[in-house]
């Protein structure tokens, strides 16, 4: 740590109790989270990592910005820029984390090896999901999530995923298996983004938190929500399918924060994961 005016902002990566509540948690690993209080926090105030915007949003009488750290980061440092009357600059460091290999054998080998018409079909969704994953909203986002569905973990973050023996991206999210028709709920208060039925993740919903932090449901069997609709926790959204590319019914539940995919189970209150398992 290195701030320019040590008085003026106390630096505190938070390391914040989450048996009992559903808090964001810090883990400077990749798909992780870094956590930074702003004691010294007022209106304007703008907080950057990696030269990407991130969310501030107030927690027990304070303000806190709160970064997600790419899946393909490098061990080292990455600096925090705080903007308001005066400009400070910190850093915190990034440790590396081994992930698993998952093996899955999938009976429709276009989902494998998607033909020239697929092909087409998925371009035009990568541009859809990359602009649901890239909205950023004003608004205070409540980071205080609950799960979005009941049922057993079937794949954790971070996977590095084989289908067939043909290695591909890595896991980018957290898969609930559940039966079909099991009811899905909105993890937090939101506006949905996009809705759809997508080549590779079936039936699926974006949901804005604001300030950069986006949930994420596929898989989905049915989907109960449409652009523009705003939801409140708990609000249901759908039910659990096995749409896209599945070997499973289960709801793939994925968040991003500053753009940036996160391992949802450190937004995830502890206690709901135990029982989950």
């Amino acid at each position: 740590m290195n701030p320019k005016h040590p008085g003026l902002l106390i630096i505190l990566l938070l390391m914040l109790p989450t048996l009992t509540q559903a808090y964001p948690e810090t883990a400077l690993v990749p798909g992780g989270i870094a956590l930074l209080a702003l004691p010294d926090y007022q209106d304007g105030t703008e907080v950057t990592f990696d030269n990407q915007a991130v969310a501030i949003f107030p927690h027990k009488n304070i303000w806190v910005a709160m970064a997600g750290i790419p899946l393909d980061a490098k061990p080292g440092n990455y600096e925090f820029s705080i903007k308001h009357h005066t400009g400070i600059n910190t850093s915190v460091t990034v440790k590396a984390k081994k992930y698993e290999e998952q093996h899955l054998s999938i009976t429709n080998k276009r989902k494998v090896n998607p033909t020239g018409e697929d092909m087409k079909r998925i371009n035009k969704e990568s541009i859809r999901k990359a602009k649901a994953k890239s909205l950023r909203t004003e608004s205070i986002p409540n980071v205080d999530f609950i799960w979005p569905a009941e049922g057993r973990i079937s794949s954790v973050f971070g996977l590095r995923r084989f289908f067939n023996g043909q290695e591909r991206k890595p896991h980018n999210g957290l898969d609930i298996a559940a039966a079909v028709g099991t009811p899905v709920i909105a993890t937090a208060d939101g506006t949905v983004i996009d809705t759809g039925d997508f080549f590779f993740s079936g039936n699926m919903i974006y949901i804005n938190h604001g300030q950069g932090i986006i949930s994420l449901y596929a898989h989905m069997d049915r989907i109960d929500v449409k652009p523009g609709d705003t939801v409140k926790q708990g609000q249901l959204i759908g039910t659990v399918g096995q749409t896209g590319r599945a070997t499973g019914p289960h709801l793939h539940f994925a968040v991003f924060a500053n753009k940036t995919l996160i391992d949802p189970v450190y937004m995830l209150p502890k206690i709901a994961a135990k029982a989950a398992e």
